[in-house]
């Protein structure tokens, strides 16, 4: 496999997201989902819906968002509209709650590692190409979150989060959290069902990754760590593994101080096998060119 290309600017603006999207020289078609993380109630580092609006509005699309798998503001599709509004998604887009009605849609995994099926929002039939707009940053469990958390445990309906974190054990998210599975197996479970999305979407999809507020947090912390880094920048591919591949090498590369406790977050968790594995799979490279197009 010939190395990706991954694009890149230092340029954290709103017209910096459209401009790199540019590069990539494909055209998201018909109708578009946006999938982002929306920030769970009392987290302060999420992506504001002022600062994507552009891209969204750029190729007309529909934020999309599933409910969670775990207590708070969004595992409920009553709680998680009112948050929706809340955080103000709903003042500049049109936004679809993809699993708020069930049945899930069933996608099979032919090739998983762990997982044969993946349980995703029903709604996603609605779309004809996707846009997959990630905060790069920390995680608690998956050591690092990106384009291929938000491929996996994103783009899953409530069930299905329980059913990746469970390492395919069970769809129950009151249940999980009390025998979770060995750490691998569930950074397999979210290449494979990843896997999943990005075949659906084939040669229909693109990724962004925004490297700014660089907590060792997700946003799905209601109470997250403040950043621990200084802004670096915003990414962009058509290849899920090296943009994300590309996000971790720019940590580990930094000379900032504080890139330490970020390491420490995702090696702690051994994050960079969710990459592995995806690679294993063959829907993307670690292989990558990184292309400064401030240059």
């Amino acid at each position: 496999m010939e190395k990706a290309k991954v694009y890149f600017t230092k340029e954290i603006t709103e017209e910096s997201i459209v401009k790199i999207y540019e590069q990539l020289g494909i055209k998201l078609t018909g109708k578009v989902a946006v999938k982002l993380h929306s920030g769970e109630k009392g987290n302060q580092n999420y992506l504001r819906p002022e600062f994507v609006r552009k891209i969204v509005e750029h190729v007309n699309g529909t934020v999309v968002e599933c409910n969670t798998a775990y207590g708070g503001a969004r595992n409920s599709t009553e709680k998680h509209k009112k948050l929706l509004e809340e955080h103000e998604w709903n003042k500049y887009f049109n936004v679809d709650l993809m699993d708020e009605e069930g049945p899930d849609k069933v996608l099979e995994i032919k090739n998983g590692k762990v997982l044969k099926e993946n349980f995703v929002g029903k709604n996603i039939e609605r779309y004809d190409s996707m846009l997959i707009l990630s905060h790069f940053k920390g995680h608690p469990m998956g050591g690092y979150g990106g384009a291929l958390k938000q491929l996996s445990i994103g783009c899953a309906s409530s069930e299905g989060k329980a059913w990746i974190h469970s390492a395919g054990r069970s769809k129950d998210q009151y249940k999980i959290w009390d025998d979770l599975p060995e750490q691998n197996k569930f950074l397999e479970s979210m290449a494979d069902s990843a896997s999943s999305i990005h075949k659906l979407f084939e040669n229909k999809i693109a990724y962004i990754n925004v490297m700014k507020n660089l907590s060792v947090d997700c946003d799905c912390c209601s109470v997250a760590e403040d950043p621990c880094m200084k802004d670096i920048g915003i990414l962009a591919s058509i290849d899920p593994i090296a943009i994300d591949q590309a996000c971790i090498d720019l940590i580990y590369n930094s000379n900032d101080p504080g890139k330490n406790h970020f390491i420490e977050r995702v090696e702690r968790q051994n994050g960079i096998h969710t990459i592995e594995a995806a690679a294993d799979l063959g829907f993307g490279t670690r292989e990558y060119e990184l292309i400064d197009i401030d240059k």
